[in-house]
């Protein structure tokens, strides 16, 4: 029982009942039981192999796992160690369903092939990984490098420039106002969390603001910090094919130029810098569509991180020898696996590929946008063999994202993102890697990998047919009471909840749209059922998102999570909703239905 104030006199009473199963329930209960009161394991194994597809043998759907299932949904719901029934009421059966953690939308094991190069991968790629908060004042720590790793993040980026006395090596954004952290203590952070939640391995991208000494002393600090774990290539040799997560289970791999004379850093962007330091007209946290974010155009955008300090080594990629170093720049060298680096000339002549070796470019969002208007299909055949990596442009000083499909859709293995920036966008960053349980490498579709039989390569732009249709039903949400104050949403009334569903992915499969809103509820029950045509629905994300809405403001925000479309499991299900930053919610879901047609 709970109260909202009224007015000073009196306070309006409100009881939170439970919602009773939906239609689609009762009547699945009621057909695997043969019109009867309880569901037995046998009966609850057919339900799940015929209406959720599930598998047998391992699949959670052979009758001992359907035993098991049956006594545990008994003991969670009525706290009682041994029982004398073996079956499920109906009630028992619907809660079974509302519950994520035995019956979840995605599944959550590894289950691709994980023995193709590296390249052939989407990686979850963290930017400015050392970063607390925004681009120009925040402190450099290793916390937001742990909190990354730990949910799951491969690629870290740390920018390394020498402290002021010239004789270390400190982490920070270079000039900026943000205070720096010692290298060393970034690498130790990194060995001791890399593989707290995957055990795939973990890229470092160095951006190199260093004099040959210093460079060699960070080649003995990784090289002691990491020891047997660090990968790196026989002798010099460049490598001509990148090797596999297997391979490089548990493994620590450098990526970053190679070094080739020092050029003290040019002060390219600090008069850039001093001139915008506006608000970007960035996205709120659910105000603009991902889509939206894109159509800003910025003359700026090469003065961003990685591009200046490109241009400051000035180096040209043509060289993975080790001839022409100065002292202390072969064993820095010999640590790099990943040879990143730009040739001199233009978009055509960087995406070259060459025969005997594979390498990394790096584009910021906006050049990556121009590279697609003009030589899309030479980007998708780039990344068959090479790494491409797309960072943010240098004006998100608050540490926001742009939109990932674009990088993903041309088939860009790094799509960097700033973990510590909130919306829409990381809301997909963090669906995409969901995926293959979530370990951080997400094999890219076979289309993005193979040429067609006239050496075409895939156009993300080209009109395409419907390939699938994934029908989606919102049945009901529950567990907001117990996650918020009964006041966080409406002083005088119980919440008035809507959901948005839709899409993201290539242009043509886009689409949001939303159900009524439920009066006075918390826990509304919908029940309404929409359609999603894809012509590519390998790389297409379903995003959902509760409000609450709100007649004199801005509506509440009551949720959201992103899943991707081809790790669906069909069926009804339970999916849990996350907050802005992507926490898990204790409680709060929803029961929905996936069916693909």
């Amino acid at each position: 029982m709970g109260s909202y104030r009224m007015c000073v006199c009196f306070t309006r009473k409100y009881r939170i009942t439970e919602a009773e199963p939906p239609l689609d329930v009762k009547e699945a209960f009621n057909k695997y039981t043969d019109g009867g009161t309880h569901m037995n394991a046998d009966q609850l194994r057919r339900f799940l192999v015929e209406v959720q597809k599930e598998e047998g043998g391992g699949g959670g759907a052979s009758l001992p796992d359907v035993e098991r299932i049956v006594e545990q949904v008994l003991h969670k719901r009525h706290h009682i160690a041994k029982f004398t029934r073996h079956s499920l009421t109906l009630d028992d059966f619907h809660r079974y369903l509302f519950s994520a953690d035995f019956n979840p939308p995605i599944r959550d094991q590894v289950h691709q092939d994980m023995t193709a190069p590296l390249s052939h991968y989407f990686i979850y790629t963290g930017h400015n990984s050392y970063l607390t908060g925004n681009q120009l004042s925040s402190d450099c720590s290793d916390v937001p490098i742990i909190k990354a790793l730990k949910r799951g993040v491969r690629v870290v980026e740390l920018d390394i420039w020498p402290n002021s006395s010239k004789d270390n090596v400190h982490v920070l954004h270079g000039r900026t106002l943000t205070t720096p952290v010692e290298l060393i203590k970034c690498l130790k952070s990194i060995k001791e969390h890399a593989f707290s939640a995957s055990p795939y391995p973990v890229i470092i991208t160095l951006e190199d603001h260093l004099t040959p000494d210093l460079q060699a002393k960070v080649a003995e600090m990784i090289a002691q910090t990491f020891g047997d774990i660090l990968y790196y290539p026989e002798e010099t040799e460049c490598l001509k094919e990148f090797p596999s997560p297997e391979d490089m289970k548990y493994r620590i791999i450098i990526s970053t130029k190679p070094p080739k004379e020092y050029l003290k850093a040019k002060t390219i962007k600090e008069t850039g810098a001093k001139s915008k330091r506006r608000k970007d007209s960035v996205e709120d946290v659910w105000g603009l569509e991902p889509t939206e974010l894109i159509n800003e155009q910025e003359a700026d955008d090469e003065l961003s991180d990685s591009d200046t300090s490109e241009q400051n080594q000035d180096t040209e990629y043509n060289n993975c020898g080790l001839g022409g170093c100065l002292p202390g720049a072969p064993a820095y060298k010999r640590l790099i696996a990943i040879h990143a680096g730009k040739p001199k000339g233009g978009l055509k002549e960087a995406l070259k590929i060459e025969t005997d070796k594979v390498r990394r470019l790096s584009l910021s969002e906006q050049r990556l946008e121009k590279a697609t208007i003009n030589h899309g299909t030479d980007v998708v055949r780039f990344t068959q063999k090479n790494f491409l990596r797309i960072y943010p442009k240098g004006t998100r000083f608050d540490s926001s994202n742009y939109k990932p499909l674009i990088g993903w859709s041309h088939g860009a293995q790094m799509v960097a993102f700033n973990m510590q920036g909130y919306g829409k966008s990381l809301w997909l960053m963090h669906g995409m890697f969901r995926a293959n349980g979530g370990c951080g490498y997400v094999k890219k579709p076979d289309f993005l990998m193979k040429e067609g039989p006239d050496k075409q390569v895939f156009d993300p732009k080209a009109k395409r047919p419907v390939k699938k249709t994934l029908k989606v039903k919102i049945y009901m949400g529950d567990g907001w009471h117990l996650d918020f104050k009964h006041t966080h949403f409406d002083l005088y009334s119980p919440p008035d909840f809507y959901t948005r569903v839709g899409i993201a992915g290539v242009p043509e499969d886009e689409k949001m749209k939303k159900t009524k809103k439920i009066e006075d509820d918390w826990t509304p029950v919908w029940d309404e059922e929409f359609t999603f045509p894809l012509t590519v629905p390998e790389l297409a994300l379903l995003r959902i998102e509760v409000h609450e809405y709100d007649m004199s403001e801005k509506d509440d925000f009551a949720g959201q999570t992103c899943l991707p479309v081809s790790e669906l499991k069909q069926g009804i299900r339970a999916v849990p909703l996350f907050n802005h930053k992507g926490e898990k919610y204790n409680s709060a879901r929803l029961l929905m239905r996936f069916d693909f047609v």
